[in-house]
């Protein structure tokens, strides 16, 4: 592991013997439990934001994906607003929704060679608006006890949110190290242009990789909704910036081709830590995504400073 690899990790450790000084409310295992049942939907939004940015890629789609998928759940199990109730099927199409917009993601950006920012704000904007024909302006209410067990029932001592985050990032982990999807996932963010040269064809796997974090963010879109216990269009609202924040900060570059699953989960507790911290000692919300941000700017900045040492350029 090198230094740099190990920065994230030492920074968690320093920022959460820290606040353990500074807060005595901090170290307790209650605390502990906030921490990680607030971080299980951004760990999962997290898990696929990090394959297209391995790709050098960024996808601002998560909104519109998140809703659409927690309006499909919420209607299609138990609910006040109709009789369909169809459990475990309703989870698995609302995160087929989240899969097929992701995947759309993927079709436009290599079919039309636009950046995929704009691929994938428009994508969001298409799933806010199939959220708001879903939702009707009546709000889904679910009652189906499978999808209110995951937010309210705990295991070991942690909610079954937390247990699926972190089956997810096992799941991430094993898929960038031993497939072919996550092994040319960094080399399409390292030198695709080697890739295309060796025989492979590169379109495909980048539908894939954006499908693939579709999926998450369905399935994050379907735990938000057993947090809420209704389905909201403002579902994911926010968590992009949250999950490349994570990323980033835990060591993927946004260039591509360096990170992983593991530093992006790294990267959610820090950040989760450290915004639970500052409220433990009493710091204002104003206040705290100044200090975010910040930390985004100084972890790009330290991340990217060896390839700009070696290349003299800004991009």
């Amino acid at each position: 592991m090198s230094l740099r690899d190990a920065g994230p990790p030492i920074a968690l450790v320093v920022i959460v013997v820290a606040f353990s000084i500074l807060s005595p409310q901090f170290r307790t295992i209650g605390n502990l439990q906030n921490i990680l049942d607030a971080s299980a939907v951004l760990a999962v939004v997290a898990c696929g934001i990090t394959f297209v940015l391995l790709t050098g890629s960024i996808d601002l789609s998560v909104p519109g994906v998140m809703a659409t998928s927690a309006l499909t759940v919420s209607l299609l199990v138990a609910n006040n607003r109709n009789g369909l109730d169809l459990g475990l099927l309703g989870i698995v199409i609302a995160i087929a929704a989240g899969a097929a917009l992701g995947s759309l993601s993927g079709v436009l950006l290599v079919s039309f060679k636009v950046p995929s920012f704009m691929t994938t704000l428009g994508v969001s904007a298409i799933g806010l608006g199939l959220a708001t024909l879903l939702f009707a302006g009546v709000q889904p209410n679910i009652t189906d006890p499978l999808l209110t067990s995951w937010a309210r029932e705990r295991f070991l001592g942690f909610s079954y949110l937390v247990w699926i985050a972190v089956a997810c990032v096992l799941l991430g982990w094993a898929l960038q190290r031993h497939t072919r999807l996550g092994r040319y996932a960094y080399a399409i963010g390292g030198a695709e242009e080697v890739l295309s040269l060796s025989g492979v064809r590169v379109a495909p796997y980048k539908v894939a990789v954006f499908g693939l974090a579709g999926a998450f963010y369905g399935l994050a879109g379907v735990m938000i909704t057993s947090q809420l216990g209704a389905g909201l269009v403002q579902a994911g609202a926010g968590l992009d910036f949250s999950a490349i924040t994570a990323a980033v900060v835990g060591g993927t570059l946004l260039t591509g081709g360096r990170g992983g699953v593991l530093h992006s989960a790294v990267g959610v507790l820090l950040t989760m830590a450290l915004t639970n911290g500052l409220v433990q000692i009493g710091v204002s919300p104003y206040w705290q995504g100044g200090v975010q941000g910040l930390i985004v700017v100084v972890a790009v900045a330290a991340a990217v400073l060896p390839l700009r040492r070696r290349n003299q350029v800004v991009k």
